[in-house]
């Protein structure tokens, strides 16, 4: 129950961040399971961070379209071209 209490309440300094950083290999059972722990956590904040950032760019690129597509329909009612018609029509 102790080592399921250090596990639950976040990281803990049984192993320094510099033991784990060096590549220090844990000696016992309970220093592996909290290193394994630390580095899970450590890979779920990066991951967390790049979907952030992944999200945010994504999010950029969508009102980079909108601004795009309410230009060229200013382009073309500007030209006098009906902007709902498709590049399909055959003047014929």
């Amino acid at each position: 129950t102790f080592l399921y209490s250090l596990l639950s309440f976040g990281r803990t300094q049984t192993m320094s961040d510099a033991q784990a950083s060096s590549g220090d290999v844990p000696e016992n059972a309970q220093d592996l399971t909290i290193f394994v722990q630390n580095l899970l956590e450590q890979m779920q904040q990066r991951f967390n961070q790049m979907s952030t950032s992944i999200i945010g760019r994504i999010d950029e690129m969508g009102n980079r379209i909108d601004d795009l597509e309410k230009s060229i329909g200013d382009l073309m009612q500007q030209a006098g071209v009906d902007p709902k018609g498709s590049l399909d029509d055959d003047p014929k």
